[in-house]
């Protein structure tokens, strides 16, 4: 597991969810989301999967691109 990358996307996920004033609440009624999925990997603790990071775009409303624009 790449821990550098996990905290740079964390931290973009958590900036671009915060922007868009998304709860981490609001995931509750994403189907395969918990509140504490979200914090997990915000906080870098945990990987998600392709349709996950899917599903956290669409709770968001933003392309999963956008998740992954980040600086290396």
């Amino acid at each position: 597991m790449d821990k550098d990358f996990l905290q740079k996307f964390a931290k973009n996920l958590k900036e671009i969810r915060k922007e868009h004033g998304i709860k981490q609440d609001d995931f509750l009624k994403a189907d395969g989301i918990s509140r504490s999925l979200i914090s997990m990997v915000e906080t870098a603790r945990t990987d998600i999967t392709l349709t996950k990071l899917k599903i956290i775009a669409d709770v968001i409303g933003v392309k999963p691109k956008d998740l992954l624009d980040f600086e290396d």
